[in-house]
């Protein structure tokens, strides 16, 4: 921003709290939740839901367990009207689920969202008018602070009137002074103590006092400290229920609201991923999933997210972003090579009697969200050793020493940059395999077969072809690997020495592939090595391959 435009804005003030209590508090159990997605949601789409997808939108919010669902402001059209009405009268409403419905203090209005109640069992209504000073002079054109109390007063006295026309209907009163977190404190108070005379909340029939950041104009810790104000200055706090109600302009709508409950708030509105106006509403997904990762149970099941984020997306015709919190398709993904080793050194650690929790850089296990692990590493320039090496035996079970690591992972990291992208499991596999695996450039090993084997020796007679020359060899050794080191040597072709060797089977099956990793250095400089992997169903012959292997490797990479 320009210097010269800076002075358009000012800081925003903080309250006197100096004795505040909230910093020092945990968060030990859930909020009431609401979901505001129909109404709040809605409403900030560039395309409406119609009928048939906000249906499908509330059958997915009472399957995640929300119990408080605000449905939409009957009064505003026909069609929030009949969707409410298509509630009812299908019976798609559960009998421990309460709706909501949002009106503003005005007699029209009011009277039209009773008419659409008619046969709900449970319904929180739910009033709200303007009180903030800047609301008060641009919206409502100078209005005093008389003037805007008595909006809000008259239209609790005419709910409170109307009640009898719904005798079937239990009514839970909310009140909210739209923009609280821009309305002097004193006043906001003053206008809810005047609502609560009008409605006469008790202990055992309470009112919802919903207190929104309507705009997120100040901090998270300065909502926190007016929240914590109004709960130990309201009157007859065990009368009402706080709420709040948090917008994300600044960013910071999740902190706000975690700050929010931590001052003394019982109930949270919000939507599903976070969609709302401007920069949207709070995220309830988000919250609700901080408190599990915290080992608190929310009463919301979101333990198969992808599904919840298909139904949303198709409704909403919103997207949700690849990094966004738990839901997104890239937040249990790992590029970073130090962050890749160290998720896999976490997951190899796990066992299955591990009751908390414990890998390195991911918050939440992917499983307890119908995620899976497939994703946890994936591979571009960026990644390290661990992670080739953590897919490899994911994904095809090659158990890498895990000296091999640092030569198998620059090698398929390098291909990453040359190809300036990133590699899918079966290319890392590919190309792992036309590397290190039954390589033949120099020697092609056709035939193996041991021709006599005692327990001190064995005598091995290899046909191959070197540099295109078909010949047969024959070795003696301890073992079938040391005899064709010997029939190399013969041919004077050992200008290495065997340092590491490993095996393993792939599969559990008769049919199993045998696995062998070798490591030779070099005679002329033993810092320079090489490792070469064999396959074969034989497990002596998958070593001899692996043998190969490295030495080809080695000739042809040490002739670059």
């Amino acid at each position: 921003m320009k210097a010269s435009s800076i002075t358009k804005y000012k800081p925003f003030q903080p309250i006197n709290l100096k004795d505040r209590q909230w910093p020092n508090r945990q968060l030990t159990k859930p909020p009431i939740w609401c979901s505001v997605d129909l109404r709040d949601g809605n409403q900030a789409l560039p395309v409406p839901m119609n009928i048939d997808q906000k249906v499908e939108l509330f059958k997915q919010l009472v399957a995640i367990g929300f119990k408080e669902i605000e449905v939409g402001f009957p009064s505003a059209s026909d069609t929030e009207f009949n969707f409410l009405r298509k509630l009812v009268d299908d019976g798609l409403i559960p009998d421990d689920v309460t709706i909501q419905v949002l009106v503003q203090a005005r007699e029209p209005l009011i009277r039209r969202t009773f008419e659409s109640l008619d046969g709900v069992k449970k319904a929180i209504v739910h009033l709200y008018n303007s009180t903030s000073a800047l609301q008060r002079r641009i919206t409502f054109s100078n209005a005093t602070k008389d003037e805007i109390k008595a909006i809000a007063v008259n239209g609790t006295k005419l709910i409170k009137s109307l009640l009898n026309e719904v005798p079937g209907t239990k009514i839970t009163f909310q009140y909210s002074p739209e923009s609280f977190s821009d309305t002097e404190e004193d006043y906001a108070v003053e206008v809810c103590e005047a609502v609560m005379d009008s409605w006469q909340p008790t202990p055992e029939h309470k009112m919802i006092l919903n207190l929104p950041s309507t705009v997120e104009w100040n901090m998270p810790n300065t909502y926190a400290d007016q929240i914590e104000w109004f709960c130990r200055t309201i009157k007859d706090r065990d009368s009402v229920i706080v709420c709040l109600h948090t917008h994300n302009d600044r960013g910071t709508g999740t902190a706000a609201t975690e700050l929010g409950l931590l001052a003394g708030a019982e109930r949270v509105e919000g939507t599903l991923f976070g969609n709302g106006e401007r920069t949207g509403n709070l995220d309830l997904t988000t919250v609700a999933l901080n408190m599990n990762s915290h080992g608190i149970q929310t009463g919301l099941d979101f333990s198969n997210i992808d599904e919840i984020r298909s139904v949303y997306e198709k409704n909403t015709g919103m997207t949700v972003h690849k990094r966004h919190p738990y839901a997104g398709e890239l937040v249990f993904t790992a590029f970073s090579g130090s962050h890749q080793d160290a998720i896999k050194k976490g997951m190899d650690l796990r066992s299955d009697v591990d009751t908390r929790w414990a890998v390195p850089y991911l918050t939440i296990d992917p499983i307890d969200l119908g995620r899976s692990y497939e994703a946890i590493i994936r591979i571009n320039s960026q990644s390290g050793k661990g992670g080739v090496a953590y897919i490899l035996k994911r994904e095809f079970e090659y158990d890498l020493p895990k000296k091999m690591h640092p030569e198998v992972g620059m090698y398929i990291n390098g291909l990453a940059d040359q190809y300036g992208r990133e590699l899918s499991f079966q290319e890392i596999q590919t190309e792992f395999q036309k590397e290190f695996v039954n390589r033949r450039d120099i020697i092609n090993l056709k035939k193996y077969h041991i021709k006599k084997m005692t327990e001190e020796e064995v005598h091995s007679v290899v046909t191959l072809s070197y540099k295109g020359d078909e010949m047969e060899l024959e070795g003696k050794g301890n073992g079938p690997i040391n005899s064709v080191v010997y029939a190399m040597k013969q041919q004077g072709w050992k200008d290495f020495n065997l340092e590491q060797y490993r095996s393993h089977s792939i599969g559990n099956s008769s049919a199993s592939i045998s696995v062998s990793y070798i490591q030779i250095s070099l005679k002329s400089d033993p810092s320079i090595r090489y490792w070469g992997c064999g396959e074969h169903t034989s497990i002596r012959r998958s070593g001899v391959n692996a043998l190969i292997s490295a030495y080809n490797r080695a000739q042809i990479l040490k002739g670059k």
